[in-house]
């Protein structure tokens, strides 16, 4: 498992909390909080899109 530094958990409104982390090679991952074992990962600008659109209530059904 990569060395991954996960940020604060972000928690929407009656959701499910996910996080951020970021590993040394600048890869990006995302994992619903207490389960960071079991992550998604991708480029960090893919996943900060993701992540934008999240915020902007473009994909909350996916929370």
């Amino acid at each position: 498992m990569p060395n991954i530094s996960w940020e604060e958990p972000y928690c929407a409104e009656a959701s499910a909390c996910f996080r951020i982390g970021t590993d040394d090679e600048g890869n990006a991952y995302i994992a619903v909080a207490g389960a960071e074992d079991n992550y998604l990962t991708d480029t960090h600008d893919a996943l900060r899109a993701l992540i934008h659109d999240i915020k902007a209530g473009k994909a909350d059904h996916l929370l």
